[in-house]
């Protein structure tokens, strides 16, 4: 039976790291609110561009390199984890959905690039192809950031270093819910013509090929911040529910140490008194 001061080493523990779980819950709280604000801003643009460029597409009589549709053979793929860890199953699922794409296509050349230093670490250690890193983004998350990472998939993609683009994240869902979301950035999808709609059609100003060529890049930057901005927001909610369960999970773990130092207190005062009414008795 472990004497009682280890007990009450063990409950100061505890209580310290409950103080420390509350602390960061209260810190996620604050920055899931920042982060919701910005991500709700951005979705309803992000989405409507996506349906204009998407009918624009599939209509407009222009060519562009990103609307070229060259099969599977290279796929990029871009990563968004977390940098930190203490929040749950976010960055697990993220890098097992994406190892399970990578084994999916393994007759394919794969790369990624990884945004965050879960990811990073991650297929660093697994040998995955990695074409570009981005560590530490979300602590002052910026527009220019994610109009680095798509010019860059973009410069892959127009040199033919890749087929096919897909973006990974957690989209968020609510505090305690967010939803994987794996989709196609490039080449750009255009929308499906119902033959039986009655024809539509656009009067261009300027010419096609010269809103393809200001549009269609802003629309991939456009999606990748939109993407990064639902990531933030999902990571800091589902860090301060992991941090909100932490803290009743050290409430339980105190009141059940409690208790037991209780029992054994008492019995070592239990055995004081048979001792001595023993003693008295010979």
């Amino acid at each position: 039976m472990p004497a009682l001061i280890d007990i009450r080493r063990r409950i100061r523990s505890v209580k310290s790291t409950q103080q420390i779980t509350k602390a960061m819950k209260m810190v996620s709280a604050a920055k899931l609110r920042r982060a919701q604000e910005a991500m709700f801003a951005a979705r309803p643009y992000a989405r409507k561009m996506s349906e204009v460029l998407n009918s624009l597409a599939s209509r407009a009589p222009a060519a562009h390199p990103l609307l070229e549709d060259r099969g599977n053979a290279k796929i990029l793929g871009i990563v968004i984890t977390g940098d930190k860890g203490l929040c749950g199953a976010f960055n697990a699922n993220i890098l097992r959905t994406v190892q399970n794409f990578v084994k999916e296509h393994a007759a394919r050349e794969v790369s990624l690039d990884v945004v965050g230093r879960k990811a990073r670490d991650f297929f660093r250690r697994r040998h995955v192809k990695i074409h570009a890193e981005h560590v530490g983004v979300f602590q002052a998350l910026q527009y220019v950031t994610a109009q680095k990472i798509a010019q860059e998939v973009i410069r892959a993609f127009i040199a033919r270093e890749a087929d096919e683009v897909w973006i990974v994240y957690n989209e968020f869902k609510s505090v305690i819910q967010q939803r994987i979301v794996a989709k196609r950035l490039l080449p750009v999808e255009r929308s499906r013509i119902d033959p039986k709609e009655p024809a539509l059609d656009y009067i261009y100003e300027p010419l096609p090929e010269q809103i393809f060529a200001e549009m269609l890049p802003r629309h991939v930057e456009i999606q990748v911040f939109r993407a990064l901005l639902e990531s933030a927001a999902a990571e800091h909610g589902a860090r301060m529910s992991a941090m909100d369960a932490a803290s009743n999970n050290a409430s339980d773990m105190i009141d059940r140490l409690t208790l037991y130092m209780n029992k054994v207190r008492q019995a070592a005062i239990t055995k004081e008194i048979i001792e001595v009414v023993s003693g008295a008795g010979s």
